[in-house]
């Protein structure tokens, strides 16, 4: 089944230097821009990360410190990016845990604003997983009845996800709806007021911590009770949206006071 689309729709996927959202990078970049007309446009560059490539990470991706040491970093390209990235929804598999947020850290450290929280965003991953519960190679398999050859290369990874959600839509016609706000709503878990996911929205809109000692209360009551949770938090080993957000909230709450 083809897309109903009233803006072009972002499939993306990275491979990093590893999994911590906070200060791993971004080796290799590759999307498919589908537009409401049809046609296809893909985009992969590698990327330099300014730092070396984990054993672990190269083993999984295959790319080496050799493969990225000349091409550009993230900082030079973020503008381009974001220019053509511009007007999109954007979909992912396990986009919203992993890639969305590391993307958003690229471009805060790149001083580029680009704010996902604009944008629909759709995991295709929690399609499967609320209705087979699989890994994206065998999601592949399941719904597109071929083998995933090249998986973990990013643009494979992001061409595969395209066919993946198309067929998703074939199996489930009736119950999944072609429509680019619903395909949102019905992947999204929790309604994030950070990427990261440690702040979430309760059903008042209010942000509430979603980890940690506070779990389950709201942001603006602790801050206002324990202001130096603050520092804590912007000292600590979180991700600059992470970091934007609570100064917003903190902001606000002072303004209050």
């Amino acid at each position: 089944m083809e897309l109903k689309l009233n803006n072009p729709l972002l499939f993306f996927d990275l491979e990093t230097t590893g999994l911590n959202i906070a200060c791993d990078r971004i080796v290799e970049i590759a999307a498919v821009k589908v537009f409401p007309d049809g046609h296809v446009e893909e985009k992969r560059r590698y990327i330099n990360p300014e730092m070396p490539i984990p054993k672990e990470a190269q083993e999984v991706h295959h790319i080496t410190d050799e493969m990225v040491k000349d091409q550009p970093t993230f900082k030079q390209i973020a503008k381009s990016l974001a220019q053509w990235m511009e007007g999109c929804d954007i979909a992912g598999y396990n986009s919203t845990r992993f890639d969305i947020p590391l993307l958003a850290e690229e471009f805060l450290r790149a001083g580029v604003d680009f704010d996902f929280r604009k944008r629909k965003l759709i995991d295709v991953q929690n399609i499967f997983h609320k209705m087979e519960q699989r890994t994206l190679v065998a999601a592949y398999a399941f719904y597109c009845n071929k083998d995933l050859e090249g998986a973990h290369s990013a643009l494979e990874d992001a061409k595969a996800t395209y066919e993946v959600l198309k067929a998703q839509l074939d199996k489930y016609e009736g119950t999944i709806q072609n429509d680019v706000k619903f395909l949102a709503d019905f992947t999204t878990r929790n309604r994030l007021a950070d990427y990261a996911g440690r702040f979430i929205l309760d059903e008042h809109d209010c942000p509430v911590f979603n980890f940690g000692k506070y779990k389950g209360r709201k942001v603006e009551d602790v801050l206002r009770n324990e202001p130096g949770y603050y520092d804590w938090m912007m000292n600590g080993d979180f991700t600059l949206d992470t970091k934007k957000v609570l100064t917003q909230i903190y902001t606000k709450t002072r303004n209050k006071a």
